[in-house]
């Protein structure tokens, strides 16, 4: 197969691949649903081996995650590839859609969406201006159509093709995961969405002005306060931010923040009972104590999105790091650096660092949104409608979209994600591992409006 050029058309069952230069050839693809099982949560708490005294004063305050010594002093908080790395900006520019006057005359039945001329038109608009990409749409849980293109690694990093199973990390969509999390954990514990969160941080972080004013749903819709100029989202990071506080009138006010999701890691760990939020470590291991907190609340976090997000929806192998099969990104058009492995991102866990495939977040944002067991249908269209995990919720002539994306770039190389929950029972997932074109295109507006300019009455 000639992996550099193929394209390959999923369209209610029949699979069309396409290749340069070649005609069309169908065949019949099964496409049910991939179920696999998921790793039992260990529940145990130190590793034979462990210094007693260590294990003396972290034991009684650490519950269902693996604490090892060795790992805990080999743990780096803030490794150098995140450092100076660029995320997205949440809403960045949300565009007028451009809706032909034929949509806007009232008509008895809903219009709906050309999902052929949709392919078309956006395999048109990205074949020649990334890298490579793969896409998926589904309807009621069902694939529909699918897309794959060109290279997730190049032939200089071993000739790997896009496939709608091949992971990359999707950086902020995983705030859509965190959201998930924290929802269903805050409504497991009774929790108002609306609660101060300043009873559930860390009791030994020093809290500066204002934090007592910022709730879980501001975390949630990036109205928190914080204002850091920037990606970082470390633990020690977060932490020296509590401690300087917020101005009064920044809370309330919208301004996107890794670090708003990466302190649900830090709650979701403490409100679920891993970790107390009084435990500090001293004497002769003080040294260690911000270690066994990030090591900590990042295995806590993982093991509670496994057990309660990922595993109802057959997801097994979602990870923080970056295995040997996942894309690299690369710049547009590819420059003689190549491809960019972005690494271990557990140190950003919460606010990015899912690597994932199309197909694994479809199977999650499925499960969710019909399933009933991550949470009652009720409640996801509520966190939807509530805005968290979210940037924009957008009115189309078909109904109401939401939309989440991603992005994580380094000296021009990035990895772009775009999840979207559609009208009429539809979700599509977008990865490429490139800018939009030498222009970076903004990757949302460009498929938005190709999807708006392809519903019809």
């Amino acid at each position: 197969m000639n992996i550099q050029r193929s394209v390959s058309l999923v369209l209610f069952g029949v699979t069309l691949s396409l290749a340069a230069g070649a005609a069309a050839t169908a065949q019949v693809r099964a496409t049910a649903p991939r179920v696999t099982a998921a790793p039992a949560v260990s529940a145990a708490v130190v590793r034979p081996g462990a210094s007693a005294s260590l294990r003396e004063m972290v034991a009684p305050k650490v519950r269902g995650v693996v604490v090892d010594e060795t790992k805990i002093r080999a743990h780096v908080i803030r490794p150098n590839n995140v450092i100076g790395v660029v995320s997205d900006e949440g809403r960045g520019v949300v565009t007028a859609l451009k809706i032909s006057p034929a949509l806007q005359i009232a008509r008895p039945s809903p219009p709906h969406l050309d999902v052929e001329g949709f392919g078309n038109a956006l395999h048109a608009a990205l074949k020649d201006q990334t890298v490579g990409y793969v896409m998926q749409l589904r309807k009621n849980g069902q694939t529909i159509y699918t897309l794959q293109w060109n290279w997730a690694k190049t032939p200089a990093d071993g000739s790997v093709g896009w496939t709608p199973d091949r992971q990359m990390h999707i950086a902020s969509v995983s705030k859509l995961i965190t959201a998930m999390a924290m929802t269903k954990l805050l409504d497991a514990k009774s929790i108002s969405y609306d609660a101060k969160i300043i009873g559930y941080l860390p009791t030994f972080w020093t809290k500066g002005p204002n934090i007592d004013k910022i709730t879980f749903r501001e975390l949630m819709t990036q109205t928190s306060g914080f204002s850091t100029g920037g990606s970082s989202s470390d633990y020690l990071f977060m932490k020296g931010r509590v401690a300087q506080g917020v101005p009064a009138n920044m809370v309330g006010q919208y301004d996107y923040e890794n670090m708003n999701f990466g302190l649900c890691r830090i709650l979701i760990a403490i409100i679920n009972g891993d970790v107390d939020k009084d435990m500090e470590v001293g004497g002769m291991f003080a040294s260690l104590n911000d270690a066994v907190w990030d090591y900590t609340t990042v295995e806590a976090y993982k093991n509670y999105v496994q057990a309660k997000v990922f595993n109802p929806a057959g997801v097994a192998n979602a990870t923080l790091d970056h295995p040997g099969a996942d894309a690299y990104a690369y710049a547009f058009p590819v420059s003689s650096a190549g491809g960019w492995n972005s690494g271990d991102l557990a140190s950003m866990a919460g606010g990015a660092a899912w690597h994932m495939s199309t197909s694994q977040l479809l199977d999650v944002m499925g499960t969710f949104r019909r399933k009933g067991t991550i949470m009652s249908t009720a409640a996801a269209q509520a966190m939807l409608d509530n805005g968290f995990g979210v940037d924009v919720i957008q009115d189309t002539p078909a109904g109401k979209l939401y939309n989440k994306n991603g992005r994580w770039q380094s000296s021009g190389r990035a990895e772009q994600s775009l999840a979207y929950f559609l009208p009429q029972g539809m979700e599509l997932v977008v990865l490429t591992n490139s800018p939009i074109s030498n222009q970076d295109t903004f990757f949302r507006s460009l498929v938005t409006q190709i999807y708006v300019d392809n519903i019809k009455p």
